[in-house]
């Protein structure tokens, strides 16, 4: 099943991740002395950076259930304990008493003062999910709606039902500490050592 993502924010992070590049080569070409260290590790702070605010959070729904992967934890919901998922700010997944926000999509308040505008200019039905129709939604209530029909064909099949739900809770993500952890060692190392 294919993640749910931001898209603007993907496309910029590959566009800087790309120009970073750019400019660790031109450093490792043209530097020579410990300032061109010092700036190529602060580079590497940025991409790290990109990476886990932007690049790595994202929903992601499978057979098992629905992981929410967000700048520095993960949170896996199985289908058996998904209750609802909504959208205030942010995505909303529901386990119970457990509510995981994801980062990755977000609702912007221009889409909602549009829609507010647009109901009260009677454009618009008072229903704020609206008629269920996919092409009046907004996209990340399209993507909650998404997620409520994959929990329902999920728990429908026979072999869903088997087992107890385990427990709902964040993990921390050894990849995107270390996409932090290691450029920001590596600066201190090169201020220390030069």
């Amino acid at each position: 099943m294919k993640p749910f993502t931001a898209p603007v924010p993907r496309l910029l992070s590959w566009a800087w991740i790309v120009l970073a590049g750019l400019l660790l080569v031109d450093l490792a070409v043209r530097g020579r002395d410990s300032s061109s260290l010092v700036a190529a590790a602060v580079l590497l702070i940025t991409v790290g950076g990109v990476y886990v605010l932007w690049l790595r959070p994202r929903v992601a729904p499978s057979e098992e259930g629905v992981r929410v992967v967000n700048p520095l934890r993960e949170t896996f919901v199985p289908w058996s304990a998904f209750t609802w998922s909504d959208v205030t700010d942010v995505l909303r997944v529901h386990a119970g008493d457990t509510v995981v926000r994801s980062w990755a999509l977000r609702e912007t308040k221009r889409a909602k003062v549009r829609e507010n505008l647009r109901r009260a200019g009677g454009l618009a039905d008072g229903d704020p999910i609206g008629d269920g129709d996919p092409r009046t939604m907004r996209p990340v209530e399209l993507h909650a709606l998404r997620l409520r029909e994959l929990a329902e064909r999920q728990k429908a099949r026979p072999s869903a039902g088997a087992g107890e739900a385990a427990p709902v809770g964040p993990v921390w993500s050894p990849d995107a500490v270390g996409a932090l952890a290691g450029p920001v060692a590596l600066l201190l190392v090169i201020l220390v050592l030069f």
